[in-house]
């Protein structure tokens, strides 16, 4: 049966149309110790695996009706008769020696490729010839098929719990996670720039009647703005949020020049307990280290060029989870957005962590912006296909934020697959047009990962990223250890 997209899963299609250098799937890599028999799984065998575990999810078997959005209608989800799982799985190798160098350059360059739009949006990758034994698999999915959490949740049905689950064992499905803390948020400057296209979406929030925002919500299969009073403050939490965020503007930076079509991905592993540590001696969340520790390292690469350090700080987008527990394994995009200014400036980490904790703690305790934003989405959903995709580069412009920075908790146990241990997960998040750099959190049985994405000739010294983030990881877990002595003392 066909199905329509909906306005936000088309916006990742329409954001790739729109530019040659946004590449708008999401993925990761897995990375598994060497088999007990020493022997790796086969793609005959991992299509059959496939086949098992992906059969009630019906999407990964179909196509877009057309390659392309516009016009009057989304593209639908149709049954591709051709589709054979075996063209979406494919075997690679490593050059030897198979160390860390040879990952990343292999990885670098398989996230470099889009999607064929002709064909089912995943695809998955066995990759041998890693250091010990040891083997992958790197995936990608486009965007418009799943989020962030949606991709996590799905990926868990490829493990099992123990590594030779007995026959008929009812199999992992993924852990259920609340929602991403809210975040972000600045005041209204005293003189502020005309706005821009996200600013029109607020000025047709703010001239639609309620009843005739009601209509269109109705013919869209809109939730959320039902009732009067409900499609009221929708619309004045959408002019809030635009003036905001987009009349203040997100700071320019080298880092939000074009960009190529070329990534780089390389990973920065923090063990969770280290990471726990850090937030129960200084306090705040985990979150709250993960940003920090991010900020470390935009703050060394600005420094390293020369570039003035923003006065209020680089903006970064982080997408919220807004899926129920009831929408476990659902596809499409279940997601909102959230602003938060990184207080790059600050001289030193501990002040860099309790300036990222105080804001985060203001933003959660005010949910105006989660609102405005979920609110603007909502509102250019209303918008017909033809001129949704200006609405839909506003939405990602770089006015709007300089970085994403997304943060997915896993499961802190080991998984496996073909009865191999499952060590770690490199994530990745795309790229939009004029975004150079983004970050990825993931963490797993014990470890967090940053999975780091950027443009390699926007940004070359990528290196210089990395070691600021490392440094800031290890100055907190300093601090946090030193007021625990002093306490104890």
């Amino acid at each position: 049966m066909a199905a329509h997209l909906t306005a936000l899963d088309a916006t990742f299609l329409e954001l790739e149309e729109a530019d040659e250098s946004a590449h708008m799937h999401i993925g990761g890599i897995m990375v598994f110790d060497r088999p007990a028999s020493g022997r790796l799984p086969s793609l005959q065998r991992l299509a059959a695996h496939l086949e098992e575990r992906l059969g009630s999810l019906p999407r990964y078997r179909q196509h877009l009706s057309e390659p392309h959005t516009g016009g009057l209608s989304w593209p639908e989800w149709r049954e591709d008769p051709t589709f054979r799982i075996a063209h979406n799985i494919h075997r690679a190798a490593l050059p030897k020696p198979g160390g860390e160098r040879e990952l990343s350059e292999w990885s670098s360059d398989y996230f470099s490729q889009r999607l064929d739009r002709r064909r089912p949006l995943w695809e998955m990758v066995i990759v041998e010839g890693l250091e010990g034994g040891r083997w992958a698999l790197a995936s990608k999915t486009h965007h418009c098929m799943v989020d962030g959490v949606g991709s996590v949740d799905v990926s868990y049905l490829m493990l099992d719990a123990e590594p030779q689950p007995a026959q008929g064992r009812e199999r992992l499905t993924g852990p259920r996670r609340a929602g991403g803390e809210r975040q972000g948020g600045e005041q209204e400057p005293e003189h502020a720039p005309a706005p821009g296209a996200l600013g029109r979406i607020a000025h047709v929030a703010g001239s639609l009647i309620p009843g005739e925002t009601i209509q269109h919500a109705a013919q869209m299969g809109l939730r959320g703005a039902l009732h009067p009073r409900e499609a009221l403050a929708n619309a004045r939490a959408a002019v809030e949020m635009v003036v905001r965020e987009e009349l203040i503007g997100a700071p320019h930076t080298s880092l939000n020049e074009p960009i190529g079509t070329r990534r780089r991905l390389e990973v920065l592993p923090v063990p969770l307990t280290e990471m726990r540590e850090i937030k129960n001696g200084l306090g705040g969340t985990v979150n709250d280290v993960a940003l920090t520790v991010t900020t470390g390292g935009l703050r060394a690469l600005l420094e390293s060029r020369g570039e003035p350090l923003p006065e209020r700080g680089l903006r970064a987008m982080v997408p919220m989870n807004v899926r129920s527990a009831s929408e476990h394994l659902a596809l499409g995009n279940k997601i909102s957005s959230l602003f938060i200014d990184l207080p790059i400036l600050a001289h030193d980490p501990l002040s860099r962590y309790r300036e990222t904790a105080e804001r985060s703690l203001a933003l959660k305790s005010d949910g105006r912006q989660a609102a405005g934003t979920t609110a603007v989405i909502e509102l250019a959903g209303l918008a017909p296909p033809l001129i949704h995709a200006s609405l839909a580069q506003a939405l990602y412009a770089r006015r709007l934020f300089n970085l994403t920075i997304t943060n997915v908790p896993g499961p802190q146990q080991t998984l496996y697959c073909f009865a191999s241990a499952l060590r770690e997960i490199r994530p990745l998040v795309p790229l939009a047009a004029d975004h150079a750099v983004g970050v990825a959190v993931l963490s797993y049985d014990g470890t967090v990962c940053f999975g780091v994405v950027a443009d390699p000739d926007a940004v070359p010294d990528l290196d210089v990223m990395l070691e600021g983030m490392d440094a800031t990881a290890r100055a907190l877990l300093a601090g946090a250890r030193e007021r625990a002595g002093a306490t104890v003392g």
